[in-house]
Order: structure tokens, then sequence, then C-alpha cells
């Protein structure tokens, strides 16, 4: 069965990071470009390593899960593979090569 995603813009996106709702950041991108920069809080799961099992770093099915990557192609790769295993809060916001917001490098 194929599950559904939200595409939301990056000014959604920035609205959804300021609520206290128990959301997680995902960086869908390789552990290299993670560390040249990333959201700040934002969790690091490489589209390439999301297949059939869940993730273990998102346990929670229906926790607010708001995912990017550098340029949008893998973000929507992996809401659309993390909407088949059965999460139902997905937002998807394209990539932080368009971000506004602040960026932590060095992680």
């Amino acid at each position: 069965m194929k599950g559904s995603f939200n595409r939301i813009s990056q000014e959604d996106a920035k609205e959804m990071m300021e609520l206290e709702d128990g959301h997680v950041i995902v960086d869908v991108r390789r552990q290299d470009e993670y560390r040249k920069g990333h959201i700040p809080g934002a969790v690091l799961i490489p589209n390439e390593s999301i297949s059939v099992a869940p993730p273990e770093q998102l346990p929670d099915k229906d926790q607010i899960i708001l995912i990017y990557c550098r340029t949008g192609a893998r973000s929507k790769q992996a809401a659309q593979k993390l909407a088949d295993m059965g999460y139902t809060n997905l937002y998807e916001f394209g990539g932080i090569n368009k971000w506004t917001g602040p960026v932590v490098k060095g992680e």
C-alpha cells in the first residue's frame, strides 16, 4: 500500500520548527553533506539507508517528521519510503540549497 506525505513550503517548515510539538527534523543527505552544514537540531538519516525497516531514530510513526535534503529530490524519495512504512505525519520541505534559516556547520 502506498502511503502519502505532505509537501510544504520552507516558510511553513520554519513555523512548524518553532512549535514545541515533539517534531523531529530529518536530513536525508550523506554524512559529508551534513557535516558541511545542516539545519539546527536535524537528525541525519541518509536516504540510501532508508529501506524496509523503520529507522531506529524514528520509533514513533505518528510523530511529526520534517524532511529535507540538498535540492528536494532525495527528501521526496525518503518521505515516500517512510510513508509506505506507515509513518503518518510526514512533511517534506525541499532542499537546504534554498534554506534561509540558520545552518550549523561542522558537526
